[in-house]
């Protein structure tokens, strides 16, 4: 499969949106019935829907800055597999303990919290396996797996979840903090799938910089609209409770900021993240499709 570029970027999206599927479909054929229900609990928990917001930008960075995404492939499931296993964690009745994710049963809730715990560390253990057999160089392996490493770990997406869980019981959260938090929270996963692209393409020092600053603002905006639509969202269209910020009594930046508020600070970080992407060519897609993000809660 070659490059993928089409007319409209809904078509493109689309395009690549189908591609990780099919090859998450691929990975996750766990047919041993020995191997179950687990197997059952990765698949259902991957492909229960998503974005696929982290993958696609893997390949996209890949794209423009001239690589192939077939190699990109490997890397954009292994990252899907680790934000999957994350939000399965996140789920339960340990942390979140949310009974719906995308519309559908939680794992836990489906399979049994035993299972979605094992599920979990299997995706999560998994997607490093996937890494490993992509069919890139050695080099380009060996920095993509530290790169995934880094930022699924403890100086990333762990130690935002951690700060995260300390604020919860702390009266003391400011704007700082919050940024800080969900800059390894969400915005870690998001820097590790462009940094990817960029990798896999061979991309250039200037290109690794921009990559890092779009994603960083990305990552911030992101996190304020999903805060913002947890106050004003509606539950069928997000496929997930809204309201559980307030209920459990969590500082988010609309809590902070006030809702005009918080949308004008994802303003700032929607348009820093687009200057940022004038460093790449070909780069209308992902801006539209970073506007269209960015705007859910207008």
């Amino acid at each position: 499969m070659s490059n993928i570029e089409c007319e409209t970027y809904e078509q493109h999206f689309e395009s690549l949106r189908n591609f990780i599927n099919a090859s998450l479909s691929d990975y996750l054929g766990i047919d041993n019935s020995q191997l179950q229900p687990v197997g059952e609990a990765m698949a259902y928990s991957v492909e229960i829907g998503g974005k696929r917001i982290r993958p696609i930008l893997t390949l996209e960075f890949c794209r423009m800055c001239g690589g192939n995404i077939i190699d990109a492939i490997p890397f954009a499931c292994a990252i899907e597999m680790i934000h999957t296993y994350s939000l399965i964690h996140d789920d339960l009745p340990s942390m979140d303990n949310d009974d719906f994710r995308r519309g559908k049963e939680s794992c836990h809730k489906k399979f049994g919290e035993a299972n979605a715990i094992l599920a979990g560390d299997a995706l999560l253990t998994y997607a490093f396996q996937i890494a490993s057999d992509a069919g890139v160089t050695p080099g380009i392996a060996l920095r993509s797996i530290r790169t995934l490493s880094n930022y699924a770990g403890i100086y990333g997406m762990i130690g935002g979840q951690n700060l995260d869980l300390q604020n919860e019981t702390s009266n003391n959260v400011t704007l700082d903090r919050i940024k800080f938090t969900h800059k390894l929270k969400t915005g870690a996963l998001i820097r590790c799938a462009c940094e990817l692209g960029c990798t896999i393409a061979g991309a250039t020092n200037e290109q690794f910089v921009a990559a890092r600053e779009y994603a960083e603002n990305f990552g911030i905006a992101f996190q304020i609209v999903d805060d913002i639509l947890d106050v004003t969202g509606n539950p069928e269209e997000l496929g997930k409770n809204v309201g559980v910020d307030a209920e459990n009594n969590k500082t988010t930046y609309v809590t902070l900021l006030g809702l005009e508020g918080a949308k004008v600070l994802a303003k700032e970080h929607t348009e820093k993240a687009l200057k940022a992407l004038d460093a790449f060519e070909k780069n209308e897609y992902l801006k539209e499709a970073t506007l269209k993000a960015l705007s859910r809660h207008n």
